[in-house]
């Protein structure tokens, strides 16, 4: 991993500060309107997220923060948009997991894209759930772990497509509890809980904010969530280190970059103030019920969680022979 390193010097802002956070550097930045890309389709977490982030920087700075989504290519597309950016904290990323920490080892377009961009701030993590259909007869990882080894090649697991969350995931339980499963791809995941809904496929791994009206129903079995602990919102349900998987992790999350080159002191004043953004907003709770964490950390401290995610779903592409070309 070769993102430039930053070190955060702005203080960390209270909760309920009433004093307006000061541009960072001598330029007074920011001087004009921000741009803040979401290489995703409105109305997902991403686009929630940079609009939360939106509007509390427009607040602070006072000075337009606008959201300009630009889907495409798996999030290439924004990404690219934002790399070619002129680097001046005017033009800014909503980069997610897929975009950052995979994407640049399943398609030569994005080898070097973690080059390109230099981490602000991580915002926001949703663990994954393992749930799988009501007439599966098994009611724990390990059952299902089992019940794999004794019919191997016999369970299909869905994902949201190839190289998605859900695909790698599922690649990485495979290799670590040394099972076979056959890989059924979606466009997205929608189709495939359905269709783990009617029982056309076995299992899949998906975000807890999705997953959980469909626990709640009984529409779905959930097994263990991918979380370093238990999540309040399913007290009862273990993590996959409980389960005999300490190395086992997979979540999605969502953290602000801008173009390589920024100066320093913008970064630090991107990172201070979104943290104070989010801190006032509704995000906590709203994010909270959805079994999200926020981090919300220094640049150091970003840059060291995206270098360990890179570095541990390279393992599972690799291995796997995963490739988008």
């Amino acid at each position: 991993m070769r993102i430039r390193s930053v070190r955060v010097l702005a203080c960390v802002f209270a909760l309920n500060t009433a004093v307006p956070i000061q541009p960072a550097n001598a330029q007074q930045y920011p001087s004009r309107p921000i741009k803040i890309v979401v290489p995703l389709a409105a109305g997902g977490v991403a686009d929630i997220v940079a609009r939360t982030v939106a509007n509390g920087l427009s607040q602070i700075s006072k000075q337009p923060v606008v959201v300009e989504n630009k889907p495409g290519g798996g999030g290439l597309v924004g990404a690219q948009a934002v790399t070619s950016a002129q680097p001046d904290g005017y033009t800014l990323l909503m980069g997610f997991h897929g975009v950052i920490a995979t994407l640049p080892t399943l398609k030569t377009e994005f080898k070097h894209i973690d080059e390109e961009l230099l981490p602000i701030i991580h915002i926001a993590t949703i663990p994954n759930v393992l749930v799988v259909k009501p007439a599966l007869q098994v009611r724990s990882l390990n059952e299902l772990v089992a019940f794999a080894k004794a019919n191997p090649g016999r369970l299909n697991y869905g994902s949201q497509g190839v190289g998605s969350a859900g695909h790698l995931s599922g690649e990485q339980l495979k290799q670590l509890a040394g099972i076979d499963m056959t890989h059924v791809p979606y466009r997205g995941a929608a189709p495939a809980t359905q269709d783990l809904i009617a029982g056309q496929i076995d299992l899949m791994f998906d975000t807890v904010a999705l997953e959980l009206p469909f626990v709640k129903d009984g529409k779905v079995r959930a097994l263990a969530v991918t979380a370093p602990e238990r999540l309040a919102i399913l007290p009862e349900l273990p993590t996959m280190s409980e389960e005999g998987y300490p190395g086992f992790r997979s979540s999605a999350w969502f953290g602000l970059f801008a173009p390589a080159g920024t100066p320093k002191p913008v970064i630090d004043w991107l990172n201070a103030t979104t943290r104070a953004a989010i801190e006032k907003s509704e995000m906590r709770a709203t994010l909270g019920a959805m079994g999200a964490q926020l981090p919300l950390g220094s640049t150091d401290q970003f840059e060291a969680f995206i270098a360990d995610e890179k570095h541990r779903w390279d393992a599972v592409i690799k291995k796997a022979g995963i490739t988008l070309e």
